[in-house]
């Protein structure tokens, strides 16, 4: 009786309460009903439809063409990020430290504004003509948006590669070396096995960002699935159409998800003993360092000084304080969007992430998994989903301030769930426990005991969230009210009418803004660099 009463307890207080179990179905909810009415939209062709639309020659270039715009990417930011993850962690390079930090700003740097950037530096009324007279090509199409992405997309790669080094044990390399290995057969046999958990993580977060992206591949003029699906939509020329390659491009998105979940399931790389807390020593650049040196400049000159230097030339040039009024009244409707997607992104995590904290289940870890649909799901996707949704079942929603809010939360939900779970994993449950023991009921021992220690992360997921969805362009776009332009969209309209000037002062304002992230993002992580 004892050991079953103890059984009995115990599982009650392991069950949540009734409360905690509401956010995650009302998230569920907003995350599928709106893909359903995406795949009804599709439906609506027949069967024989259905199959010309999927293998006519046209969807098939657009799949050929994302696919290799997205394996192009994820080889050069691996490059880079290795390259670079490596330099300023294992080597004696000058100034590691000041690179580590220009090597993340380029986060602050959304593609369509790197893109803009090099767009803007050719042509016979590019910067390079205004400044020196030279007339150099526009990179466009393939080449011009894998360069756009690969600059924007390679510090993915760079922080996970780095935070993995910071942490391996040397004496690995070491036991490695003492067996006859020379350097090279070190690396590739020992380090870069270890180091593929970290480097499927990026090649994910590159993938996903590179199938989804709209901004960078539309103003290179390069068409892929994303392309397609807004010139499909906007020109209203085949809804079901857009439908049905929007359904394409959420299953090309699965591939790199589900290929991190297998190599998880079979990957073996935790060491069997404690490890020993010291950091390897610097292996000498040599002969190698100028080279090395070469290859940062000219990185971190294309990635940060072409973009930044690009903006402020032409404002330099052309002063923007006519457009002053315009530029502030966009980064108004921005903020004016962003700022309450937030708060709607915070509020539903801060329950999701308690829950599989607190209450760990097959439960909580499937609300865990929705919230991060929102974010698996390319944008234009979502947003055209939550379009078809609006015009269907809720017509006073479209084309409405809320539904452009509730979009950006439900997509950045799963970047606000991060910082919240970090820091409630180091609250002790003894402060809960010892607020009931002294008469508090579970929601009020939470708000006396957990949430002050929670303000930190909390503050964190709210300006996360609300700088990317200030720079955020195919859900703006498409859910936006009619008149209702925020920074991402002018930056878009004027610079796809190649009006590059009046485009400046509004990518110079979500650089601006953007830098907050790679603030918060270094801050968050304790640094840009490991311990030295």
């Amino acid at each position: 009786m004892r050991n079953g009463g103890v059984r009995q307890r115990a599982k009650q207080r392991s069950a949540p309460p009734v409360l905690l179990s509401l956010p995650p179905l009302l998230v569920a909810a907003a995350m599928v009903v709106p893909l359903a009415y995406l795949a009804l939209r599709a439906a609506e062709a027949d069967t024989s439809t259905l199959f010309d639309l999927v293998f006519r020659t046209r969807t098939l270039t657009l799949l050929w063409n994302t696919v290799r715009l997205g394996l192009g990417v994820v080889t050069l930011t691996t490059v880079i990020g290795l390259a670079l993850a490596w330099l300023t962690t294992r080597t004696d390079l000058p100034g590691r430290r000041f690179v580590t930090v220009l090597a993340v700003v380029p986060l602050a740097v959304p593609g369509y504004v790197m893109a803009y950037a090099l767009l803007s530096l050719g042509g016979n009324l590019g910067l390079a003509a205004e400044l020196f007279g030279w007339a150099i090509p526009r990179p466009t199409g393939f080449v011009g948006a894998l360069l756009a992405l690969t600059l924007y997309c390679y510090p993915y790669v760079f922080l996970n590669v780095r935070s993995a080094l910071a942490g391996f044990d040397p004496s690995i390399e070491e036991s490695a070396r003492s067996l006859g290995y020379r350097p090279r057969q070190v690396f590739l046999r020992v380090v870069l096995p270890l180091l593929f958990p970290a480097l499927f993580a990026s090649w994910v977060i590159v993938g996903l960002y590179v199938f989804g992206d709209f901004g960078a591949v539309a103003l290179m003029r390069f068409e892929v699935f994303s392309y397609a699906i807004f010139t499909q939509y906007s020109g209203a020329f085949d809804r079901v159409y857009a439908a049905v390659l929007s359904l394409m491009l959420l299953a090309l998105a699965a591939i790199p998800m589900l290929g991190e979940m297998w190599h998880l399931r079979r990957a073996r790389v935790a060491r069997v003993g404690s490890g020993v807390a010291r950091v390897a020593p610097r292996i000498p650049l040599g002969t190698y360092k100028p080279l090395a040196i070469t290859f940062v400049l000219v990185i971190v000159g294309a990635s940060v000084v072409l973009p930044v230097g690009t903006l402020v030339s032409w404002m330099v040039i052309r002063p923007p304080w006519g457009a002053l009024g315009d530029v502030l009244g966009a980064f108004a409707n921005s903020v004016l969007a962003s700022a309450p997607a937030a708060a709607g992104a915070v509020l539903p995590a801060l329950p999701i992430a308690y829950l599989r904290v607190r209450y760990p289940s097959r439960m909580s870890g499937f609300a865990e998994r929705v919230a991060y649909v929102g974010y698996a799901v390319p944008p234009l996707a979502f947003a055209l989903a939550l379009v078809f949704f609006a015009l269907r079942a809720a017509p006073f929603l479209y084309q409405t301030l809320p539904l452009l809010v509730g979009a950006y939360a439900l997509s950045f939900l799963a970047l606000a769930m991060g910082p919240i779970r970090s820091t409630l994993l180091q609250a002790p449950r003894r402060l809960e426990e010892a607020a009931r023991s002294v008469g508090y009921r579970p929601v009020t021992a939470f708000v006396r005991a957990i949430l002050p220690l929670l303000r930190r992360g909390i503050l964190a997921s709210l300006m996360l969230v609300f700088v990317m969805a200030l720079k955020e362009l195919p859900i703006a776009f498409l859910l936006a009210p009619t008149g209702f332009t925020t920074l991402s969209v002018a930056v878009f309209t004027r610079t796809s009418e190649a009006m590059m000037t009046a485009a400046a002062p509004y990518a110079f304002a979500i650089v601006l803004c953007s830098c907050l992230f790679v603030g918060l993002l270094l801050r968050y992580e304790g640094g840009p660099y490991p311990a030295q």
